[in-house]
């Protein structure tokens, strides 16, 4: 065992890149393993970016739709505009690509920044690392299209940043810009890391603080300009309530495995760099519990934060007992094996296809309409260049300005008549009772505004259904109902 770690040691330690190399194929072979994976919102982001890039402006539904910020990132279009030319699902590929280089960079320079650390035990580093390359959520994101990674990648050089504490602030408080939420930890983490500069302490703090709160406050500018509000449309569109947030961190530090191997306050404190982080971690964790979670899968709101625990585990790792350390790490990839054992991953592995299927299905019937109403706007927008109205108000004002959640927004038939509606899709789970086409009114629909629409008789009267998408091999799908205009001149 001595030689091995010899070895080891002289392969990834020093001057080598070895460690480099380890924390990128951490990053990658992870990742590329969930390449599938993919959530709504990120074709909501494509289609933003592609209606600036036709000069339409800030639009989900152009031209001539409402000016909306449909996307909780104002950069993230932006830098898909280049990219933006072509079929939606292309465009997402191509932000796929993105998100994986970036965080492979990124476990690259976390991998280097782990092997530096003097003194350190290789195994720990070694155990740090792979519980991060089990850590699925973290994966998954990384190469779902959205602007996640981005905010991974900049919050986990601030960690590694940490002992410059003006560059760790920038760094910090750029991951804002991606995700808004992500201020509280940028300036938590600021203030604790510079709480032991002796020399100009006030200037240092003024300074880096300043860093940190910079770019959030420019994005809140910029919104108050554009849209007459601070903060981001979704917002409105989807309160959240601490029932809700609390049990989403809870279940969040589990799944993405980190918190649980960097859970060791006695250790942390005797490490001021690791205890900044770990800090500025929970502050994160209140704050999405604060929000109330998030309603996707494998935990996105907690990703950006995780990979930067491992560097906190490792640098309070050499003030720690083995045998503690070793438990730790023995819990967090027994939990991570399980769950991979279990198939945790398959079903996001297999969301990329599903829900290209499903697009090309709904092409041709979405083709011969001119508006639809949806409450998954995402992929209806890559599937149509329809109008869509969005159910669930993320990108339209007016319906998240409406009374209820992200699922239960006060929306009625009325509504959709009035808006000329001609087509609604109503996501089905448990499939078609029966089979049968003709018996659509009785699908159970498991989101309140859809189980209001489907059980209104005056949907029944004016909408017919026409088709049924599939969605995955589960079952699930959508219904597609279409506006009978003979049935508006009586």
């Amino acid at each position: 065992m001595l030689r091995i770690g010899l070895v080891l040691e002289c392969l990834l330690g020093g001057r080598s890149r070895g460690w480099a190399c380890v924390g990128a194929g951490v990053a990658v072979l992870p990742s590329l393993y969930m390449w599938a994976f993919t959530v709504d919102d990120a074709l909501i982001a494509v289609r933003y970016a592609q209606n600036l890039a036709h000069g339409f402006g800030w639009r989900f539904n152009a031209p001539g739709g409402v000016s909306s910020d449909g996307v909780t990132s104002l950069v993230w279009p932006l830098i898909l505009l280049p990219w933006a030319h072509g079929p939606a699902l292309s465009v997402l590929a191509r932000a796929k690509v993105m998100g994986l280089i970036v965080w492979a960079a990124t476990g690259a320079g976390l991998g280097l920044a782990i092997g530096r650390v003097r003194p350190g035990h290789w195994v720990i580093k070694i155990a740090a690392l792979f519980t991060l390359a089990l850590s699925v959520p973290v994966a998954a994101y990384a190469v779902s299209g959205m602007e996640t990674p981005m905010a991974t990648a900049l919050a986990t050089w601030a960690a590694i940043s940490i002992r410059r504490p003006r560059t760790a602030a920038l760094l910090a408080g750029l991951s804002a810009l991606f995700r808004p939420e992500m201020v509280v930890w940028a300036a938590a983490l600021t203030l604790l890391s510079t709480a032991g500069v002796r020399r100009n302490r006030r200037g240092a703090y003024f300074v880096s603080l300043a860093l940190s709160l910079a770019p959030f406050l420019a994005s809140a500018l910029v919104r108050a300009v554009l849209w007459g509000r601070p903060y981001p449309l979704a917002v409105l569109a989807k309160p959240g309530s601490l029932d809700q947030g609390f049990p989403y961190v809870g279940a969040a530090c589990i799944v993405t495995l980190l918190p649980l191997a960097a859970c060791a306050p006695v250790s942390l404190f005797r490490d001021r760099s690791a205890l900044a982080i770990a800090l500025a971690a929970v502050a994160h964790g209140l704050t999405v519990a604060l929000v109330g979670g998030d309603w996707m899968p494998f935990a996105r709101l907690m990703v950006p934060v995780v990979p930067s625990l491992a560097m906190a585990i490792v640098l309070s790792a050499r003030r720690a007992t083995c045998w503690s350390t070793v438990a730790r790490f023995v819990v967090a990839m027994s939990i991570g094996s399980f769950m991979l054992a279990r198939g945790g991953a398959e079903l996001g592995r297999h969301v990329g296809g599903d829900r290209a299927a499903l697009i090309a299905s709904a092409k041709p019937w979405l083709a011969e309409v001119a508006s639809v109403a949806a409450l998954d706007v995402g992929w209806v927008g890559a599937a149509t260049g329809a109008r869509v109205l969005d159910l669930a108000g993320l990108t339209d004002p007016d319906i998240a300005a409406l009374p209820g959640g992200h699922t239960s927004k006060r929306v009625d038939s009325m509504f959709l008549l009035r808006a000329g509606v001609e087509a609604l899709l109503v996501y089905a789970p448990r499939g078609l009772p029966g089979g049968s086409l003709s018996r659509w009114p009785e699908v159970e629909c498991s989101r309140v505004v859809e189980a209001r629409l489907v059980r209104d008789p005056v949907i029944a009267l004016h909408f017919g259904a026409l088709a049924w998408l599939p969605l995955g091999s589960s079952g699930a799908g959508y219904v597609f109902l279409k506006r009978d205009l003979r049935t508006d001149s009586h």
